[in-house]
C-alpha cells in the first residue's frame, strides 16, 4: 500500500470519527457545561459567557432552551466611571485596576422553564420556574413563576395561568418526583387538564 493510500485510509478514520461524535442531550451530562449547576433532564446548547467574574449559573430540571440562546454572567462596563472603556482588560500596564467588567449576579432559572431561541439573559436575572420567554428577548430583570415574557426589555405579556392555580402547581413540585412517577402522570401532565391534575396530586 503506498502513502497515499495510507493517508486517504487515515483521513477517512478521523471523519468517521468526528462525525460520529454527538454532544449529550442533556446539559447536566455535557462537560462544557460542568462548572455550571444544571438540573436533570434539561436540554439545549446555550452560550455562557463569563470574563472571570464571581457569578455562579444554576438552571433547574426539564428546562426547554432553543437554539442561540446567550447567558451573560457579567461583561458589563462601567456607565458610572469617566470611561467605559476596558483598560485593564486591553492593556497591560492597567491591570491593577479593578471592578471592570461588571457583573450583577448569579443567573437562577428555575424548573420547567421555556426559553425560545435568539433570547439573551443577563447577569443577576433570576427566572421562576414554569415561566416562557418568548423568542429574540432580552432578559434584564426577574421573571415571575409561570410567567411570558416578551420583548426587548422583556416584560410581563401574561401569566399562564390564575394565582391559585399556580401556587397550586408550584406546590405540587412536579419536576422533583422520581421518573417513575412522572411516567405514571404522563396522561396529565402532557394535557390541558390542570385542575384534575392538580387534583389528583396536590399534597394533603
Amino acid at each position: 500500500m503506498n502513502g497515499w493510500k495510507i493517508l486517504f485510509r487515515l483521513v477517512n478514520i478521523i471523519k468517521r470519527k468526528i462525525y460520529a461524535y454527538r454532544p449529550p442531550f442533556y446539559l447536566s451530562q455535557d462537560k462544557r457545561y460542568s462548572q455550571y449547576d444544571i438540573g436533570d433532564y434539561t436540554y439545549g446548547k446555550p452560550t455562557v459567557l463569563s470574563w472571570g467574574e464571581d457569578a455562579n449559573l444554576k438552571i433547574g430540571r426539564f428546562c426547554s432552551i432553543a437554539s442561540d440562546v446567550k447567558i451573560f454572567m457579567g461583561g458589563g462596563h462601567r456607565t458610572d466611571w469617566v470611561t467605559t472603556y476596558p483598560f485593564s482588560d486591553v492593556f497591560e500596564k492597567a491591570k491593577g485596576f479593578t471592578g471592570h467588567p461588571v457583573s450583577k449576579g448569579d443567573v437562577v432559572i428555575g424548573h420547567d422553564v421555556w426559553i425560545a431561541t435568539d433570547v439573551i439573559i443577563m447577569s443577576g436575572v433570576e427566572i421562576g420556574n414554569g415561566a416562557v420567554i418568548a423568542a429574540r428577548s432580552l432578559v434584564t430583570s426577574d421573571v415571575p413563576p409561570y410567567a411570558i415574557v416578551a420583548g426587548n426589555p422583556a416584560r410581563i405579556v401574561r401569566y399562564r395561568f390564575d394565582d391559585k392555580t399556580i401556587a397550586a402547581l408550584l406546590d405540587i413540585e412536579w419536576w422533583y418526583w422520581p421518573i417513575n412517577k412522572i411516567e405514571a402522570a404522563w396522561h396529565l401532565l402532557l394535557s390541558s387538564n390542570i385542575r384534575e391534575f392538580i387534583e389528583t396530586y396536590k399534597r394533603s
